[in-house]
């Protein structure tokens, strides 16, 4: 009997040594004389868990983890391969872990059980069935599919899909060339699903891009992705290779007459590139700057040419609607936020990883229920919710519900669906100040409230929190903030105030703190 142990293969769990976990699980079988075969499976998203070693039993897979190098031997010696043994690391049933247990994956459903590349695996798990209804569809019955499941751009804009591919659709093309275009630059603070898609689903995404080409007409597809995920880069290209080479990518797919090619483009790592119109720039072989709009890339975009634009989460989320129907993606969900969303629990949380809920449970069950609260043990203080430029929550709007028209009636973003919790130790004043920063660093460059706002932004901000006519520089650093929400050309300067005004607002007090202590040190 071959006893088949699965070990994850993501960044994450590679950075905490599941690499060298694997490479001496099957040392020790060698010298156990054990029939064992060590399988690199993609993560579940439970960090705080990884490297999460996981074995075959007839009642499912029952998990060890966190597993270090040192657990090895004791694992051996406890026979961890016949699943319920007596070891500290024994998890249970992985199915059963209620962290696990209580998400609704919809778009993650393959997350941690499959291999990466494996297409089998992939079509033996619903994989490519989309696509097959898909191609007995028109063009219009897909976006009509995509309309009725009330996908929203999961990129942060929330833009209704549906609405964007039928305008791709209708609009004529003036070199008949119409093109997809995915925004894989993840470049959000404790933001990783993206990255998690293309390294351990990479089919999915191809799956739904080739759908979206159906969908209005279009023949070929960029991913355009950050630098900074090499492995996704790689795990992208063995799988179009392999998609290729069985007909799911190029022409005659799956024996239609239909025809797409897709190409993964590399990114130099500007935050901006993940803004589209600085995207499609980069992509054209320009320096990354943000176009003016109208008109829209959906009419004109890549190459002057109709484009849709739209991010990892959203094309991903395009397979599950075209396989199981487009009503039970909308039958989840709050108001007009319809189906699920993965959430990214990172910064000072017990209980760090991937959390794919239909929208409604409120703010507080999930940091809470699933994050457990802080790692440090100390009151949690403040969460950012959307990355950089998503405003700071206090605890009197931890009880709002996650939907986009909930967040927006509480001045905050849902996003990209990171969320970084900070406890009570935290500066609020200097995460001001980092939001500041971070636009003098990230800006393009091509509008002054952006450009220059950001600067004096940072500047107005040390004065204060050096004690500097405190109550002046609050009111100016407000007016600058307005000056850039209403003047930039774009969400990068349009946003970056939105977490300095909240931070002024409900955490006031760690602005004026250094007054107080410069008065003090004066009467000293």
């Amino acid at each position: 009997m071959t006893y088949c142990i699965h070990v994850p293969s993501d960044t994450t769990a590679k950075a905490l040594g599941a690499d060298r976990v694997a490479r001496l699980v099957e040392f020790f079988a060698e010298e156990h004389k054990l029939d064992m075969k060590v399988s690199r499976n993609s993560t579940r998203g439970l960090y705080w868990i990884e490297p999460l070693v996981e074995v075959d039993t007839e009642e499912g897979r029952y998990g060890f983890g966190p597993v270090k190098e040192g657990d090895i031997e004791s694992l051996f010696t406890a026979e961890f391969w016949k699943g319920n043994v007596d070891h500290p690391l024994a998890l249970g049933l992985v199915e059963e872990i209620p962290y696990l247990k209580r998400q609704e994956r919809f778009t993650f459903s393959r997350l941690g059980i499959t291999d990466p590349l494996s297409l089998e695996d992939y079509k033996a798990n619903d994989g490519f069935k989309g696509l097959e209804n898909a191609i007995r569809l028109s063009s219009q019955q897909i976006v009509d599919a995509v309309k009725e499941s009330g996908l929203r751009g999961r990129g942060g804009a929330a833009f209704p899909t549906g609405i964007k591919w039928q305008t791709v659709l209708n609009v004529e093309s003036p070199k008949n060339q119409k093109y997809i275009v995915c925004n894989a630059d993840e470049g959000d603070s404790g933001t990783f699903a993206d990255r998690l898609v293309m390294e351990c689903d990479p089919f999915m995404l191809i799956e739904g891009m080739v759908i979206a080409g159906l969908a209005v007409g279009a023949t070929q597809g960029y991913i355009y992705c950050r630098s900074e995920y090499p492995l996704s880069i790689e795990n992208l290209n063995q799988a179009i290779k392999t998609a290729y080479e069985n007909s799911f990518l190029g022409a005659n797919i799956l024996g239609s007459n239909n025809h797409f090619d897709l190409e993964v483009r590399m990114g130099a790592g500007a935050y901006i590139c993940g803004e589209e119109t600085s995207l499609l720039e980069s992509l054209e072989g320009k320096r990354g700057l943000v176009r003016a709009k109208p008109p829209l890339p959906a009419i004109v975009g890549l190459f002057g040419q109709p484009t849709v634009v739209n991010n990892v989460l959203s094309l991903a989320a395009i397979p599950f609607i075209m396989d199981k129907g487009a009503k039970a993606y909308a039958d989840v969900g709050v108001g007009r936020s319809r189906g699920t969303l993965p959430f990214q629990l990172t910064g000072n949380v017990k209980f760090g990883g991937l959390v794919e809920l239909a929208f409604g449970p409120t703010l507080n069950e999930l940091m809470y229920d699933f994050g457990g609260g802080t790692r440090s043990g100390r009151p949690l203080r403040a969460v950012q919710v959307g990355g950089p430029l998503g405003a700071y929550l206090h605890e009197s709007q931890w009880d709002t519900s996650l939907g986009y028209e909930e967040f927006a009636q509480k001045e905050a973003v849902l996003g990209h669906g990171g969320v970084v919790m900070f406890d009570n130790t935290v500066d609020m004043s200097e995460q001001a100040r980092f939001s500041m920063e971070f636009c003098v660093a990230e800006s393009c460059g091509k509008c002054t409230p952006c450009r220059i706002g950001s600067t004096r932004g940072v500047e107005v901000i040390d004065r204060i929190r050096s004690g500097e006519n405190v109550d002046g520089n609050l009111n100016l650093l407000a007016d600058l903030c307005e000056t850039m929400v209403d003047g930039s050309l774009c969400a990068m300067g349009g946003m970056t105030p939105f977490p300095v005004q909240s931070a002024m607002k409900y955490f006031r007090e760690d602005f004026v703190k250094s007054t107080v202590s410069t008065a003090n040190t004066e009467e000293l």
